[in-house]
Formats: structure tokens, sequence, C-alpha cells
């Protein structure tokens, strides 16, 4: 019942995934969310998140940035790490991922999402079809909206915690 909230993967941040290996498995697009996966809410790009797009992009990787952020916001942090972006991609409704993987010349096969909220980033992709990465929140300041999202996301972050250790044990 709640499998439609889990992550394919859990990282701890989205600059420690291991991009190199997930291109050698074939993927070729990474989409993002911006706010609390990149950097804290309404920051500007920072030098760490312009290091991982040009690491991302040495590795042979095409970006993008799917926001539910209005334009301004969007375009202004994605000038700076020089990736296409969509905003108010209206997330987690299935079109923003098909746009953003028309726009990458990617397909669900070789795209992964990476974002921090299950509601929204996690639940779009699984609908969509792509792998998704679950990131921790960067900075614990949020809106009210996101704040009360964070309470259930820990209840089915439970569940999903529980199953995977089942699943560790009964492989063991």
């Amino acid at each position: 019942m709640l499998d439609c909230f889990y992550p394919d993967q859990e990282a701890g941040n989205a600059y420690d995934i291991e991009y190199e290996e997930l291109y050698r498995q074939g993927y070729r697009g990474v989409i993002f969310d911006i706010d609390n996966t990149l950097v804290p809410h309404d920051a500007a790009a920072d030098g760490k998140a312009k290091a991982l797009f040009h690491r991302l992009r040495k590795i042979g990787f095409k970006t993008l940035l799917l926001s539910n952020n209005k334009e301004p916001r969007v375009k202004s942090f994605c000038r700076e790490v020089q990736s296409p972006y969509i905003y108010r991609a209206g997330k987690p409704a299935i079109k923003g991922y098909r746009r953003a993987m028309e726009m990458l010349g990617t397909n669900k096969e070789n795209t992964l999402f990476v974002g921090d909220q299950l509601f929204t980033d996690v639940l779009g992709a699984k609908r969509a079809g792509i792998r998704s990465f679950l990131v921790k929140p960067i900075h614990p300041k949020e809106e009210i909206q996101i704040v009360l999202k964070r309470k259930l996301e820990r209840i089915v972050l439970y569940f999903y915690h529980k199953r995977k250790l089942r699943q560790k044990v009964k492989a063991e």
C-alpha cells in the first residue's frame, strides 16, 4: 500500500551518490529537485552544487532540474549550474518527469531522479517509472506545509526501513 512512496534507494545527500557507477550501469540522465536536495530553500547555487554539475557533465550525464518553484528562483539556480530546467512542474504529476526525459533525450530505463521529499519527488518518479534516490534534507528550516509532510514521511519511512530490514534478514 505504501510502496508508491518508497524510494528505490536512499543516500545521505545528492553529492555522495556514486554517479560514475550509475553511468557504468547505463544511466544517462539525472533529474534533480533543487530546494533542500542540492541547497537549502531559496539558496543560490554554491560551489559544491556547481562542482557536482561539472562532475556529472564530465562523466557524460545530461542533467535537468525539476522544481515546483517559480521560474525566477529556478532559472537563477540553473544558470549557475548550467543545466536546463522545468519550473512549476506540478510534482508528483507524471507530466513534468516525462517532459524532462524528452528534453534530456533519455527514457525511464536510463534516467535517475534525486530529491528530498517522498510525497512529491519520489512518488512522481515512481509513477513515471524512473529510479528514485531519496536524500536527507540539507537544512531543517522549511515551510510549514513541508514540516507537516515530514511528519507523515517519518511514518512511511519507518515501514520502508522495516521492510528493508526483513528483506536483508531473509537474504542472509
